[in-house]
């Protein structure tokens, strides 16, 4: 029960009661209910403050679930990056060294994928962590390219040491006459005495000195692409194509053990030593051609050689003496 208030009038010197207008009321019953409210939003935002919400909750779990995922995939991108650098680095400074060849440009590892819009649907799409997923997406697109230019290059590798296979067969590397007692190399590469003119003329090979019928071996693989027999000059030749450029010519023959077109290996029987053509003395003259360009056969010599036995016939070859033949 409402309780009944007075006040004490001093024109009439009695109580009366006091009578609450309507307006009064409604305006109490708004402010109540503005304070009310007021305090309702303000409970409301500290809870939600304080106290999210359940599916706030699982929505929070799930990006912290994705930020630790990754972080691990960031992890496992490094760990990547860093085998493709130690694959890259054994590639342009171990097996493109043994190998012979250049390393692949740095500008050429280092490329990017390119593509403005490359990333658009991810651009587009509002994630949390759209800048750490954009970032990953960019060093994984990048480690793909690597992947690719290491790929092809192992397939240049493979390709360059099968041809360093047949190049090392293709190499004149031993003497084209057993020498074992280093006696039999006559005159060597360069300026010598010619035997009939006794004139100083360029020699461009090496004579070696040997009985009529010693046996002449091939020293490298490759094919005979040269057979000739005159009564001057070389006398009976033969000469043999290796391949990647280099050939040998052997001349003043007395006899021939193979035929033009016929492949031979390296140590294989190819003819005998002879004194045919202006010659002045039973000898193999024997000569060797880069990119037909003649070099010193004497520095193709490290098969079957000692260091010590190089060095002792290099310093026979550089006598200058008189040469047993054109």
């Amino acid at each position: 029960m409402a309780r009944i208030r007075y006040y004490y009038d001093t024109e009439t010197c009695k109580y009366e009661r006091v009578r609450t207008k309507k307006i009064d009321i409604v305006l109490n019953a708004l402010g109540i209910l503005a304070l009310t409210v007021v305090v309702s939003i303000a409970m409301i935002f500290l809870w939600t403050a304080y106290f999210p919400s359940p599916k706030e909750v699982i929505l929070q779990n799930q990006i912290k679930e994705q930020a630790y995922i990754i972080d691990v995939l960031r992890s496992e991108v490094e760990q990547v990056s860093q085998t493709m650098a130690a694959l890259e680095n054994r590639d342009d400074n171990i097996y493109r060294v043994v190998l012979g060849a250049e390393p692949i440009d740095k500008a050429i590892r280092n490329a990017g994928a390119g593509g403005a819009d490359r990333y658009a649907h991810i651009q587009e799409k509002d994630l949390s962590l759209k800048e750490e997923i954009l970032d990953l997406y960019s060093r994984v697109d990048r480690l793909k390219r690597k992947m690719y230019i290491e790929a092809r290059s192992q397939d240049e590798l493979v390709e360059l040491a099968r041809n360093k296979e047949a190049l090392f067969s293709a190499i004149p590397a031993i003497q084209p006459v057993s020498n074992e007692q280093l006696v039999g190399l006559a005159s060597g590469y360069g300026f010598r005495f010619h035997p009939i003119y006794k004139v100083k003329k360029m020699h461009y090979g090496i004579d070696f000195a040997a009985p009529i019928g010693t046996p002449i071996y091939a020293t490298a693989d490759g094919v005979v692409d040269k057979v000739e027999v005159k009564f001057t000059g070389y006398g009976k030749m033969l000469e043999i194509d290796h391949g990647f450029g280099y050939r040998t010519r052997y001349a003043h023959m007395h006899d021939f053990a193979v035929r033009q077109g016929q492949r031979v290996k390296r140590g294989e029987l190819i003819g005998y030593v002879g004194d045919t053509g202006t010659s002045t003395a039973s000898h193999l003259h024997y000569e060797v051609m880069v990119n037909d360009k003649h070099v010193n056969p004497v520095h193709y010599f490290f098969n079957d050689l000692t260091p010590a036995e190089y060095e002792k016939i290099v310093e026979l070859a550089s006598i200058e003496n008189q040469s047993l033949g054109m």
